[in-house]
């Protein structure tokens, strides 16, 4: 018998008051939880980047894949996958903002409270307006079935990856 489930965290980051930001928070609302694994959690943590430091404090998770507005190479709604280091070199602590940490800072905040995550992944697209207003601009609405794909495809593909190193040892 293996050990506990270990899981997959998709995060959606962002300010869905500034406009493209709120890219991450609209591609996890559109995730259908039925096309993904039991062991891939789904949630929108918006500007509440502490909060999802001390969501991974309980070590429940091994992948985090973090959905969000990135400044990439190539035009407005570009998508790209991102490996980050998940133990970034020990600093201060990150100041803390209630309303927003980039993944960096959230890595970091982890780190300093004394927890860790195995992987980390950000779907990132590239903003085109970053202004107060509510709604995603034209070419990265035009983005998100394709980023939902990608999410999705990510997320089960994580999700086999541990099922998979769960099951070896018994299977051996």
């Amino acid at each position: 018998m293996s050990g506990p489930c270990r899981r997959v965290l998709v995060a959606g980051i962002g300010n869905v008051f500034l406009g493209d930001d709120g890219f991450g928070v609209e591609v996890v609302r559109r995730v259908d939880p039925a096309a993904l694994p039991p062991t891939v959690d789904v949630a929108d943590y918006g500007i509440r980047g502490v909060h999802l430091a001390y969501e991974l404090l309980d070590g429940r998770h091994e992948t985090l894949i973090m959905v969000d507005a990135v400044p990439l190479d190539g035009p407005p709604g570009t998508l790209a996958v991102l490996e980050v280091d998940p133990r970034p070199e020990p600093a201060a602590p990150p100041a803390l903002d209630g309303h927003g940490m980039n993944p960096e800072a959230v890595l970091a905040l982890l780190r300093n409270l004394g927890g860790r995550i195995d992987r980390v992944l950000v779907v990132g697209c590239r903003p085109a307006v970053v202004d107060e207003r509510m709604e995603l601009s034209g070419p990265v609405r035009a983005a998100l079935d394709d980023a939902v794909s990608l999410v999705t495809t990510l997320a089960r593909d994580e999700a086999a990856k541990t099922w998979q190193t769960e099951r070896r040892p018994a299977d051996a």
